[in-house]
């Protein structure tokens, strides 16, 4: 049974430093995945909320932060990841509340991942430097990288906290204010920034969080809003599309992480011990609702029949189950929306007459499970790398194993897809391994491992996988307007 209290939660707007009602006391409801259950009632935001906490972000911008000493900001959001630290139960519980995810995964890795990146951003902010170029001793020019102003961060629901602080770290370091809307599915934990910021010296208005929906709700009011100066998205293509026309008229900047159809090419001499264990993990790790997931598998031919005996004898040892019990491996999907888009795949892989080889139903779970919205893990053969089920983001625990038999063979299915987020290579062969990095168009390449972020690398997708790249100084370039200043040296 869940450890957490089935309380149902108020979850208010953060606005200027206070939590508040929405202005027509407008809400809507969230429950747990796992069982339906309420979990929340959430105020949604109405366009005159959207514009106060928006005017509270540039006042809080016109007044003491952009202009705080570095140092000084740095040592608030340090004191933000600190906080998330001591909150981390809590915190990893509500994550596996609302979106349905593994708690074990949620307190050893992406609580104190989130914190890290707030931590992260606040110390490299402290050690960037300017330029400066001479002219002939007469003159100087020096330059200085200034904040942008009011940022709106619009958060996707498989990662919240995480993908969060990814964007709010850089946004706070470089000195801008936030106007932060997580997905309305799953907004418990990315509710309490505001009152972690407070708890941490942030002035009030720096962090505001909205709750709401897309069109005609606050991310629609929030792109559109003229004292928002850019955008930074995490979600799906289609939506990030409608985000550029929305902030065009105000020519708002944007930075976008999109869709992911990744391939994951196992060479022949891929050491299959590590292999297929990660790959496992890549499939089905939060339920497969992962843009990085690696969902389409290439399998060499000469290794194809061992690959798919073990990887199926793999995914069928996986425990789907309670997300607050610390042995699940596999929660459900976050909604009933989202579990009839997937499960509409397995019409579509029949249809296709793709090869089913575990899965593709409901689990049998203990009766207080038995209404969540759950899947096994799901695999199937396909020898067309065209299918629906090879080409288009699922999104959950179903992935497709396609036979190659030659490299160039390999590189062309894994090219033809409109996505580019990322790919996986498996070979002991170095030159190979170069060889094919190169020539995925992908805008993060792993081999022989997955999901290892270095946060002073670029992240960010080739092809309708996004635009602009996340990390480092790519982070800070987003979120700062570089000044030149000449100064005449006579």
């Amino acid at each position: 049974m869940s450890k957490v209290a089935t309380t149902v939660r108020e979850v208010k707007l953060f606005i200027d430093g206070k939590y508040v009602e929405s202005s027509t006391r407008s809400t809507f409801d969230v429950t747990n995945p796992a069982t339906q259950e309420l979990i929340a009632r959430v105020h949604e935001a109405t366009k005159e909320d959207v514009e106060r906490a928006c005017q509270a972000a540039r006042r809080a911008f016109e007044g003491s932060w952009r202009m705080m000493p570095v140092s000084e900001r740095s040592k608030r959001i340090r004191r933000m990841a600190e906080i998330m630290i001591e909150r981390r139960e809590e915190l990893a519980r509500l994550e596996a509340l609302d979106v349905g995810k593994p708690y074990s995964v949620a307190y050893e890795k992406e609580i104190p991942r989130a914190a890290h990146n707030l931590k992260f951003f606040a110390d490299f902010m402290e050690q960037q430097g300017g330029e400066t170029y001479p002219m002939d001793e007469e003159y100087i020019n020096y330059t200085r990288y200034e904040p942008v102003g009011v940022a709106a961060l619009i958060t996707p629901w498989n990662l919240p906290l995480m993908l969060t602080t990814w964007k709010l770290g850089p946004c706070l370091a470089a000195g801008n204010t936030a106007v932060i809307k997580p997905a309305e599915a799953t907004p418990l934990t990315v509710s309490l920034l505001g009152e972690i910021a407070k708890e941490a010296g942030i002035p009030d208005g720096v962090v505001n969080v909205v709750q709401g929906f897309g069109k005609g709700s606050a991310g629609e009011y929030m792109t559109a809003d003229p004292e928002v100066d850019l955008i930074s998205f995490t979600g799906e293509t289609t939506t990030g599309k409608a985000i550029m026309k929305m902030g065009a008229d105000t020519l708002k900047r944007v930075s976008f992480e999109l869709g992911g159809k990744a391939a994951n090419i196992v060479f022949e001499d891929a050491d299959l011990d590590k292999a297929i264990p990660v790959s496992i993990q890549a499939a089905f790790l939060n339920s497969g609702q992962v843009c990085l997931a690696g969902s389409r598998i290439l399998v060499q031919r000469s290794i194809f029949d061992e690959f798919v005996r073990r990887f199926k004898q793999a995914a069928e040892a996986l425990k789907v189950g309670d997300p607050q019990d610390e042995d699940t491996n596999m929660g459900p999907l976050v909604s009933k929306e989202h579990y009839e888009k997937v499960s509409s795949y397995l019409a579509i892989a029949a249809e296709e007459q793709s090869t089913l080889v575990t899965g593709g139903k409901r689990p049998h779970l203990a009766k207080h499970l038995q209404a969540g919205f759950y899947l096994e893990p799901t695999v199937y053969i396909q020898e067309d790398s065209k299918a629906r089920i090879c080409q288009e983001e699922i999104f959950g625990p179903v992935v497709t194993l396609i036979p190659f038999d030659t490299e160039e063979e390999a590189l062309h299915i894994a090219n033809d897809t409109p996505y580019g987020l990322n790919g996986v290579i498996w070979t002991e062969n170095l030159k190979r391994a170069h060889r094919v990095s190169h020539k995925v168009r992908a805008g993060t390449i792993w081999v022989n491992c997955w999901f290892v972020r270095d946060l002073r690398a670029p992240f960010g997708g080739f092809k309708k996988s996004g635009i602009g790249r996340e990390g480092g100084h790519h982070s800070l370039e987003f979120f700062t307007e570089a000044k030149n200043i000449c100064l005449a040296l006579s």
